[in-house]
């Protein structure tokens, strides 16, 4: 074994396993200090869940790194039993970060809470992996034209996982307002496709090189997550209460909003010729007040009662607009809305502080009988 080699290994190990630590506590401080928050209503617990999956899947990392030390150690990293060990981390590995990515706000919509699609893509991985265990039994090395065939279709599968770790990354600092480190990971999850690479094409064989690639592209990933777990830790302490939010319908397109930690004390805001955010409002209100718990969603898709998420966005970004507020007091969609789930959406004041104004309430029951 290479000097090189033993200390890319060693350093995989104690990086991988100090990353995973540090995500694990993270994840018992949010369970510990935002119970409430996380467990609110029908809600699926999603940041905590994510964190743990992040953190298992640096876990298995460390278990990688403890399997090449000890194939390289024990001279058996060019057999079959190693290479099938190989793929049987990486696909673990692949399924951990899909499931976190799953919990991720900002993913893909066709990834976040999206249960169908991530049991397919799940299913997905499972079949690669099969199918590069397969090839190294039947193919062993072998490669063609400088192309590794066993290695590549588990080169493909964490190339598309790349991908979608590298959007939801860089939107989530985006959101967060934290453009250079959104840069910085999508740099890094770049690195991280190109660490696969000596794996596939024979021609890049510089040990050197390859080794230094992954060991600063683990690195910076550890880095990456624990700013990525502080800003989720930040939304939830800023994310407002429920039992603190208060909302009055006063008249058609007017409504008055209280959210004490949001620095909005009784404001009025005039919805003026935005009829369409208005009544929607309107209408998820009217479904968390009167109706049984589980009639108080509205579907938001293109066959629901509303078409698009946009709608729900620019409801936020209206009221954002007309109360002026200071970028670290400015509404979320999340602080009004909470998302059930399979396309469902519902609001998430308490039913008792949402008041309409009488002759309101017979006008907009009119118009939905």
């Amino acid at each position: 074994m290479s000097e090189v080699t033993q200390f890319h290994n060693l350093s995989h190990i104690f990086i991988s396993f100090i990353g995973a630590l540090l995500l694990l506590a993270i994840y018992y401080n949010i369970r510990k200090r935002f119970q409430q928050v996380l467990e609110e209503g029908n809600t699926t617990k999603r940041v905590d869940k994510g964190l743990l999956y992040f953190s298992l899947g640096m876990l298995v990392w460390v278990g990688s790194g403890s399997w090449a030390f000890i194939a390289n150690y024990g001279l058996f990293q060019n057999t079959l039993s190693y290479q099938i060990g190989v793929n049987i981390l990486s696909t673990l590995n692949n399924l951990f970060w899909l499931l976190a990515l799953y919990y991720v706000y900002d993913a893909p919509k066709f990834i976040y809470r999206n249960e169908k699609n991530v049991r397919i893509i799940s299913i997905i991985i499972l079949l690669v992996a099969s199918l590069t265990i397969g090839l190294s039994v039947f193919m062993e090395n072998e490669s063609f034209n400088g192309i590794k065939l066993i290695a590549l279709p588990d080169f493909l599968l964490t190339t598309f996982l790349c991908f979608l770790m590298g959007i939801s990354f860089y939107r989530t600092f985006v959101f967060r307002d934290l453009k250079v480190v959104a840069v910085i990971a999508v740099v890094v999850v770049f690195l991280l496709f190109v660490s696969q690479l000596s794996d596939v094409f024979t021609i890049l064989d510089n040990d050197f090189i390859n080794q230094l690639i992954r060991i600063i592209t683990k690195t910076s990933l550890v880095a990456i997550f624990l700013v990525l777990a502080t800003s989720w830790v930040i939304q939830l302490a800023n994310t407002p209460k429920p039992n603190e939010i208060k909302i009055k319908f006063l008249d058609w397109s007017l409504i008055e909003l209280t959210i004490p930690s949001k620095g909005i004390i009784q404001e009025k805001i005039d919805f003026g010729s935005k009829t369409t955010q208005y009544k929607n409002l309107l209408n998820f209100a009217y479904k968390r007040k009167f109706l049984e718990p589980n009639e108080q969603v509205i579907i938001v898709n293109s066959g629901g009662e509303i078409k698009s998420q946009t709608y729900l966005t620019r409801i936020i970004d209206n009221i954002n607009s007309i109360l002026t507020l200071q970028n670290d007091n400015k509404l979320e969609r999340k602080d009004l809305i909470t998302f059930i789930g399979e396309s469902k959406y519902r609001l998430r004041i308490l039913p008792e502080h949402i008041l309409i104004d009488k002759a309101l309430l017979e006008e907009y029951k009119k118009s939905i009988f």
